[in-house]
């Protein structure tokens, strides 16, 4: 058996184990990598409660510290398990998994930048392919298409807003300038209408006379209206695609980090290679 044959089979292996979450091996992997993120997240809470930090400060460095390098070796056993490790790299979790790793080294060179490593919370989206909750990926994507084809007819919405909130605000500004009521300047008047047209309503500003009360009753009213708006662009939209049938496995090609194929599927469905079943 040539040693180039053994590489490709450690490879699969390792690739099947660190990607793969239908597999046993691959699933206990994935749960405990889980459970590691936990771990460090709490870490990086506890740390940030002044009386822990300062007790345990040691202790929670050395934790967080065996916690990156552990990542640290997974995210390289990742790259060298693929054939091409850009598509890792650059993919979605690959980007995730780098932001989750080098914070802790960051801190090393930079102050007050360790508890960036509670990005590590992003990947506990990894919990999708574990559990079987891919159908859930699907709708969040089949919703993505519905805003990217909702874009233009939101833009005009938001426009339409926009122009609407300088005019009340500067309305606001005519009909209170002068009575003391904190309508100051026009861009103040306008920072009120955008709070009372959304609904916010901080109360820093209020009308004080019977006619801008008036006024601001009727934005109320009109904000309730204007913010069901977006919501049935999108809907629409929603309504007009089809549901695609995302298939209920994990399988990942090794060659173009491909996921998501056909149930029992022998080749990769965009490059054509042949995927690993274990």
């Amino acid at each position: 058996m040539s040693i180039k044959y053994k590489l490709k089979n450690w490879k699969e292996k390792v690739h099947e184990v660190i990607y793969e979450a239908d597999t046993p091996a691959g699933k206990l992997f994935d749960v405990i990598l889980l459970l590691v993120i936990l771990l460090s997240i709490l870490l990086v809470m506890l740390e940030s409660i002044e009386s822990i930090g300062t007790k345990y400060a040691y202790i929670l460095n050395v934790a967080e510290w065996v916690i990156t390098i552990l990542f640290s070796i997974e995210y390289i056993a990742r790259i060298i398990s693929v054939e091409k490790p850009k598509t890792y790299v650059f993919s979605f979790y690959g980007i995730i998994d780098l932001l989750s790793t080098i914070p802790k080294y960051i801190s090393l060179f930079v102050l007050g930048t360790h508890s960036l490593v509670a990005l590590r919370a992003l990947r506990l989206l990894r919990v999708f392919r574990i559990l079987k909750l891919t159908r859930f990926i699907g709708e969040s994507a089949n919703f993505g298409k519905a805003l990217k084809r909702s874009r233009a007819k939101i833009a005009v919405f938001i426009s339409f807003v926009i122009v609407l909130c300088i005019i009340l605000g500067t309305v606001m500004y005519l009909v209170e300038s002068n009575e003391g009521s904190g309508f100051t300047s026009i861009p103040r008047s306008v920072y009120w209408a955008i709070v009372t047209l959304t609904t916010v309503g901080y109360g820093d500003i209020a009308p004080i006379t019977a006619l801008g009360q008036f006024i601001a009753s009727l934005i109320m009213i009109l904000g309730y209206g204007i913010i069901a708006i977006p919501t049935g662009i999108v809907t629409s939209e929603m309504s007009k695609s089809e549901k695609e049938l995302i298939p209920n496995n994990t399988q990942n090609c090794a060659n173009c980090n491909e996921d998501y194929h056909q149930d029992n599927a022998e080749f990769c469905h965009k490059c054509g290679n042949k995927i690993n079943h274990g």
